[in-house]
C-alpha cells in the first residue's frame, strides 16, 4: 500500500505538518533531534530511531533510541550510505532480524540530515513508512538550516557591533586621551618660546618630546587595532588544534620563564573564527609571563565539548588577578596601576573572540593563578 492510500491519509500530512511547523520553532539542533524521535515514535510508531545531522561532511548523532548509539558513537554504515548516495537506502531484515531505512533529506543538494529507522516486526519498509519519513526529514532538514542561518547572522551581528565599538573608542580617545596631549604639546610650546633664555629649554623640551611620543604612540596603537578589525574576514571553519600547537611552540619559545602545557590530541576540534585566532591566544599566554614576577606554567585543557561550542582553558599557577578588577579587565585601554603595558591586549582579545561568536571570561585557577576560558562555536 502506497502511503496516499492510507485511509489516514490526510491526518497524518496534518500531524506532520504540525511536527514540522514546531520544528522550526526549535532554538538548537538537539532540539530537533529530540522533536524528531517523538514524532517518529508517534506517527509511526517505531521505536529504533537516529537522527543524525551532517557538519562538514560527518555524521553528529543529535537523538537516538537505538540500543547502543549516542552522541559521540560512529555512524552506522546505512547512515553513511545515504549521505553518500544522497538517496534512500532501504535493506529487508537480514540475518538480526530487523528491516532498515536510512532518510537522507536536505536543502538544494546539501544534505543536513539522516534518519535511520530499524524494525523487528517488518520484513521491509514500504512507501507508506518510506514517504512520511522523507517529509519528517524534510522538515527537520530544513529546522536544522534555519538554526545554522540564525548563527551566522548572530556571527555577521556581533561583528558588526564590535567593530562599530571600536570605531567609537577610536573617536573617544582620538578627542580626549590624544586631545589631551595635545594640548601638553602646545601649551609648553609656547611657555618654550618665552622662556629659552632662562635656562630650562632641556626641561621643556623632553616635556613636549614625552607627550609627543605617547600621542604618536597611541595614535598607532589604537589605529592599527581599528584596521585589524575592520579587516578581520567573516568567520569560517578552522582545525582548532594546529592553531594552538603553532601558538605556543611560538610562545613557549620567546619567553624563558612561561612554560605551557598541552596535550594537542585534546585540542581536535573545528571551530569557526578568523584568521587572527591565534592572536587570542597568543595574547593571554603573553600576558602569563609579562605580568609575573616568577616562572610561571600554563595548562592549556579543553572541557568537555557540547554538540555547539567547546573551550579552551588557560590556567596558570602566577599571582592571579583580583576578582574587583576581572570584569573590566576585557575593556579597551584597562589596566592595573602597576601595569606598563598599553591595557589593549585583553580587550584585543575580547573584540576578537565575540567578532567570532565567542565568548572570553576569567577566574580563578586550582592553583591560584588566572584561569582564561575561551567559547568558540564548534563547526
Amino acid at each position: 500500500m502506497s502511503f496516499e492510500e492510507r485511509q489516514d491519509f490526510a491526518k497524518q500530512v496534518a500531524d506532520l505538518n504540525r511536527y514540522g511547523q514546531a520544528l522550526n520553532q526549535c532554538q538548537t539542533v538537539d532540539e530537533v533531534g529530540s522533536m524528531t524521535l517523538e514524532a517518529v515514535s508517534l506517527l509511526l510508531e517505531l521505536s529504533d530511531v537516529t537522527v543524525y545531522e551532517v557538519r562538514e561532511g560527518d555524521l553528529l548523532v543529535r537523538g537516538s533510541t537505538s540500543p547502543g548509539r549516542s552522541e559521540g558513537s560512529e555512524p552506522s554504515d546505512i547512515a553513511s550510505e545515504a549521505l553518500a548516495s544522497g538517496e534512500t537506502v532501504s535493506k529487508p531484515a537480514g540475518s538480526d532480524g530487523k528491516a532498515v531505512l536510512a532518510i537522507p533529506a536536505g536543502i538544494v543538494d546539501d544534505v543536513v540530515t539522516v534518519i535511520v529507522v530499524r524494525s523487528s516486526n517488518l520484513s521491509e519498509f514500504t512507501d507508506e513508512y518510506v514517504r512520511p519519513l522523507e517529509i519528517l526529514g524534510s522538515h527537520a532538514a530544513t529546522a536544522m538550516g534555519n538554526i545554522r542561518s540564525r548563527r551566522r547572522l548572530e556571527r555577521a551581528r556581533q561583528d558588526l557591533e564590535t567593530r562599530k565599538e571600536m570605531i567609537e573608542m577610536y573617536d573617544r580617545l582620538l578627542r580626549h586621551d590624544i586631545g589631551n596631549d595635545l594640548q601638553i604639546i602646545s601649551g609648553f610650546a609656547d611657555i618654550l618660546a618665552k622662556q629659552l633664555e632662562e635656562g630650562k629649554p632641556a626641561e621643556y623640551a623632553e616635556k613636549i618630546e614625552r607627550a609627543a611620543t605617547n600621542s604618536a604612540d597611541l595614535i598607532d596603537r589604537v589605529g592599527d587595532l581599528v584596521s585589524t578589525l575592520e579587516s578581520q574576514s567573516e568567520p569560517e571553519a578552522r582545525e582548532l588544534r594546529p592553531v594552538l600547537a603553532e601558538t605556543v611552540r611560538d610562545v613557549d619559545s620567546q619567553y624563558e620563564s612561561l612554560t605551557v602545557e598541552f596535550d594537542a590530541d585534546e585540542f581536535d576540534y573545528r571551530v569557526y573564527a578568523g584568521d587572527l585566532l591565534d592572536s587570542v591566544f597568543r595574547n593571554v599566554l603573553s600576558n602569563a609571563a609579562v605580568h609575573n614576577e616568577a616562572a610561571v606554567t600554563v595548562v592549556l585543557y579543553a572541557e568537555e565539548p557540547t554538540p555547539d561550542s567547546v573551550v579552551v582553558g588557560m590556567a596558570d599557577d602566577g599571582a592571579g588577578i583580583p576578582a574587583a578588577v576581572r570584569d573590566e579587565l576585557f575593556e579597551m585601554g584597562a589596566k592595573g596601576p602597576e601595569s606598563d603595558g598599553t591595557g589593549f591586549g585583553l580587550g584585543f582579545v575580547r573584540a576578537l573572540t565575540e567578532s567570532y561568536g565567542g565568548t572570553v571570561e576569567v577566574g580563578e585557577s586550582d592553583a591560584g593563578g588566572a584561569d582564561f576560558r575561551v567559547r568558540l562555536d564548534r563547526a
